[in-house]
């Protein structure tokens, strides 16, 4: 099915080989977001050479591959291949050993050790009980207009469809379902400026933002629990900026608010939720991306929880699930890594982890069921 030139690489990767040893691999080639490249070949040569029951495309920086054998449901699966900016954590390494084997790098966590796995089903797995959809995109740690995913969906929006998608985000080898929403309001107060010697003949407007940082301060955060899965909401000031000079009462102050929200709230609900706490001042939304209900009823999400072997939990972060469960699919994340270690200098991963999410996905995807 693989049709097109090969491109040129410097990077050879080895899918049959063990997910560990394929982890390392992927994370010894830098991806800095904007700079997925020489990773992005090296994606597409490999499953031009070794799958070649796939279509395979590339979109930019991202590579797409898929399965033809016209079975009555498809899965996607999808993850992004660059990284944050490389913080004197690479190459990878290994310490410890058994069960307490972890991989360290720059990526490890988020998210090569899941792009492994893809990798390893993508070129392995050529007989599976659903269609497979495997999507390596670019730029997700950066702005979200950025995204590939947004690219794919205005230019290949097909590739995004089926009956569940499956984002090897870490979620500690467990499935995290759904995610919550996020928006980001300013709270602003306005003042007069004077001298600071004069202060009583202005009126200072961060002084006026006290009554914002109280509410805030005394707000009780929703914990509903949604498909059994326990979310918790949260409304934090992230910012707050003011100030004109050393010696001048401010006229102006600004107070950022991030609120999470919980995924049986639309963006609509939660921004009025928002304006109403804040009720009396002058509010702006800047930004806002809704969540997505956990799905688990979903027939294919039910098989995937019975094959990872642990109890599914919610997905308290925002993730690109949300942009499949827009389009009407079912979607979970289920990837190897803690996401508190991602960003950090420390990322790692555990061994044990990699493996685990290879083979319950193998178990989920196979003709065996």
């Amino acid at each position: 099915m693989n049709t097109g030139s090969l491109p040129d690489v410097t990077a050879e990767l080895n899918l049959t080989a063990d997910p560990v040893e394929l982890t390392a691999a992927l994370v010894d080639i830098p991806s800095v977001s904007g700079d997925e490249k020489l990773i992005a070949d090296a994606v597409e040569h490999a499953l031009r050479e070794q799958a070649p029951h796939l279509e395979v495309i590339r979109n930019g920086e991202a590579v797409l591959a898929r399965t033809n054998l016209g079975r009555g449901s498809r899965v996607v699966l999808a993850g992004h291949l660059d990284t944050v900016p490389v913080n004197d954590n690479l190459p990878s390494h290994r310490s410890g050993s058994g069960d307490d084997e972890l991989l360290h790098g720059c990526g490890t966590t988020d998210m090569k050790g899941g792009d492994a796995v893809m990798l390893g089903i993508a070129a392995g797995l050529t007989d599976p009980r659903h269609d497979l959809t495997f999507l390596f995109y670019d730029c997700e740690e950066v702005e979200a207009e950025r995204n590939g995913l947004n690219r794919i969906e205005r230019e290949l929006p097909e590739w995004l469809d089926g009956d569940l998608a499956v984002v090897l985000e870490p979620s500690n080898a467990a499935i995290e379902a759904g995610c919550q929403g996020t928006l980001r309001v300013e709270v602003r107060t306005e003042g007069a400026r004077a001298h600071t010697a004069r202060a009583w003949m202005g009126e200072n407007a961060i002084h006026a933002a006290q009554p914002i940082l109280k509410r805030l301060v005394d707000y009780t955060p929703r914990q509903p629990t949604i498909d059994g899965l326990h979310f918790h909401e949260g409304l934090q000031a992230v910012r707050i900026a003011g100030g004109v000079a050393g010696n001048v009462v401010p006229d102006s102050c600004v107070v950022t608010v991030n609120h999470r929200f919980a995924p049986d709230r639309s963006l609509a609900e939660a921004e009025a939720h928002v304006r109403e706490v804040f009720d009396g001042f002058e509010v702006t939304l800047t930004d806002g991306s809704q969540g997505a209900l956990p799905g688990l009823t979903a027939p294919a999400a039910a098989e995937l929880v019975a094959a990872s072997g642990q109890a599914p939990v919610a997905k308290l972060g925002w993730t690109d699930v949300a942009r499949f469960a827009a389009r009407g699919l079912p979607a979970v994340n289920f990837g190897p890594g803690s996401p508190t270690l991602a960003h950090t200098q420390q990322e790692h991963v555990p061994v044990s982890q990699i493996r685990h999410c290879a083979q319950a996905l193998r178990r989920f995807l196979s003709q065996e069921g």
